[in-house]
């Protein structure tokens, strides 16, 4: 790996906004994507499908046993915690407390960049405007509300040396439920995931320590 590359780590490498980010940026020379997932059969079998778009990726993927329900992998990887509420709140923030020291030592604007939802918006929850007002998913938006408070709990122990923001995608096709397809409406991953570059790459470092999604910025 050339010691100019930028280090990016994905959680959720495997599927989803994670898989389709590894993909974009190991397009790209400049990063090597350390690509975090639950179970290393389906991260290889992601990998190996990275590689059948291309055999000679300009970026560098290296898969690594990351599960943030399991306490032994993220203690092996860096270190520890626990399910919607692990994945979306535990999780993001033991990862990051154990990767932080690493973080601090970067000299290549460090960031960190949580995959929240505008659906953990308290603001958005109580404005009968917002598209979210009647969407049910109260374990969800709790999960995602939490993120957010973690996202600022890092930008004021993290910042300025580390820049720190939440990003909605918005509504994308994944895994993550059965609405959450083309026919309802849903946006592709290669698509949700274009902004969400231009964050890593420094082009909206103006909103920092904000929740963030395509265009503009989410009240907390």
């Amino acid at each position: 790996m050339a010691a100019t590359k930028t280090i990016v780590l994905i959680t959720g490498a495997n599927s989803g906004i994670g898989f389709e980010l590894a993909a974009q940026l190991t397009a790209k020379d400049s990063y090597h994507v350390l690509m975090g997932v639950r179970s290393m059969q389906k991260g290889n079998a992601a990998l190996a499908q990275l590689q059948s778009h291309n055999l000679h990726l300009p970026g560098t993927p290296e898969l690594l046993h990351l599960d943030v329900t399991d306490n032994e992998t993220i203690h092996r990887a860096a270190e520890t915690l626990q399910d919607e509420f692990n994945t979306n709140a535990t999780g993001p923030a033991v990862v990051t407390e154990s990767f932080a020291p690493l973080l601090r030592k970067s000299t290549a604007s460090p960031r960190i960049i949580n995959i929240s939802s505008g659906a953990g918006s308290i603001s958005r929850r109580l404005d009968p405007s917002s598209v979210l007002y009647k969407v049910p998913g109260l374990q969800y938006r709790v999960s995602k509300s939490a993120l957010n408070m973690i996202t600022a709990c890092q930008w004021v122990e993290y910042g300025p040396a580390i820049k720190v923001f939440a990003y909605d995608p918005g509504f994308t096709q994944s895994n993550l439920s059965e609405r959450n397809t083309a026919e309802n409406g849903a946006k592709p991953a290669a698509e949700a995931v274009r902004p969400l570059i231009d964050v890593l790459e420094g082009k909206r470092d103006e909103e920092v320590g904000q929740l963030l999604h395509d265009t503009g910025v989410y009240p907390w």
